[in-house]
């Protein structure tokens, strides 16, 4: 797509999460990222409340209202949350714990001391993609995937998931189980005052099926979905009987970036055949590719690859850029300790490929019967990302 009209470019760097090379930042702050998805998810709280009033055809605008309160939502948990839970958002304690607290009570999600506790010690240091890991025992506890199942089997298992009325019960359940375990009064208060006030509210003014459509549907089923979609992209699994499991090589290699959209037909094709691959290219990055980037490749999970080689990396805000900048120093370098980048194009390919590497991994080391041995978390929390 560097061919296309130079005009194009920068917002075909978002869309994709793929820079060009020297490629000039964007000025993106931690404050940004927070003040946008704030308002995504506030503008789609409108569009949706305007369309539920309106009725008839005016309930069409609940789609664009779910789309844009979904996407300020997993802005919310997978970029801003998970960067408090590093206090890396704006490096200093109280306000990082004061954000994060405040998000896991919206979104009923894992509460913050428990989830910056698990993800630092479980998810980036040597549990890496082992037993310990949140994300491994997601997959074997969650969605049922071991070792052995082919890719066609995980798949079938995956959209059944999402669609599964218990699946999405189990979610939610376990979400509210993760979030009141151990979490701090402040987030138990300001959950409470939040629902409380929201459904003493409508159920007095005769609105609580507003309530339900305009808010729960994005809260619930659709940030489900788009978390377990989100989920089959984290990470592949190591390579069974690999046996260097220290090395920063090793640790990178369990990360890829996902970045999204199809390569621009090429101009020296006839004419015909030139309009229907222009024809195809955009349906395919209207229908496919910008719901794959806005409702579950959110925010800088395109590039996570970057932040497991910098966890506290003070650039974060500009993940795009920066992933792109480490990525053609680590090629320069030719350092072993920096090994090259790797991507892959395309949400479904990406599910594809981790999904390939779960079929040939250990079947001992991930064996499920082997998790309470080495683990001391309840299985309800296997469902948090």
């Amino acid at each position: 797509m560097a061919g296309l009209p130079g005009f194009l470019q920068y917002p075909l760097t978002v869309f994709t999460g793929r820079a060009l090379p020297r490629q000039r930042s964007l000025g993106w702050t931690p404050t940004f990222h927070l003040v946008t998805a704030t308002a995504s998810l506030l503008l789609g709280l409108a569009v949706g409340i305007t369309g539920y009033a309106l009725g008839g055809l005016g309930l069409l605008l609940l789609l664009p209202g779910w789309a844009m309160t979904l996407h300020g939502m997993r802005n919310l948990r997978m970029m801003v949350y998970h960067q408090c839970s590093h206090r890396n958002m704006y490096r200093s304690r109280k306000p990082d714990k004061a954000i994060g607290h405040a998000i896991s009570s919206l979104l009923v999600i894992q509460n913050f001391a428990r989830y910056s506790r698990e993800h630092v010690a479980d998810h980036h240091a040597l549990g890496h993609m082992t037993l310990q890991d949140p994300t491994v025992q997601a997959f074997l506890v969650s969605l049922d995937m071991h070792p052995g199942m082919t890719r066609r089997q995980m798949w079938r298992r995956l959209l059944l998931k999402l669609v599964s009325p218990r699946f999405h019960f189990a979610f939610a359940v376990s979400r509210i189980l993760s979030f009141s375990k151990e979490s701090a009064r402040s987030e138990k208060v300001t959950a409470l005052t939040l629902y409380g006030t929201a459904v003493a509210a409508t159920v007095l003014t005769g609105t609580w099926q507003a309530l339900l459509v305009v808010w729960f549907v994005p809260l619930v089923p659709l940030f489900q979905i788009s978390n377990t979609l989100r989920l089959c992209v984290k990470h592949t699994f190591p390579v069974a009987g690999l046996e260097d499991r220290r090395s920063r090589a090793y640790f990178t290699s369990l990360t890829n970036a996902i970045f999204i959209g199809d390569a621009a037909p090429s101009p020296e094709l006839p004419a015909a055949r030139r309009a229907l691959a222009w024809s195809r290219w955009t349906l395919r990055m209207l229908f496919v590719h910008a719901p794959s980037r806005y409702l579950v490749l959110t925010g800088d999970t395109v590039v996570h690859d970057y932040h497991h080689r910098h966890p506290r990396s003070d650039d974060w805000s500009n993940y795009i850029f920066a992933r792109q900048q480490d990525a053609e120093e680590a090629a320069a370098a030719g350092d072993p300790n920096r090994p090259p980048y790797h991507e892959v194009w395309g949400l479904v390919p990406a599910i594809s490929y981790v999904f390939d590497s779960l079929s040939v991994a250990d079947a001992e080391e991930f064996d499920v019967n082997r998790l309470k041995s080495v683990s001391k978390r309840e299985l309800f929390a296997a469902f948090d990302d």
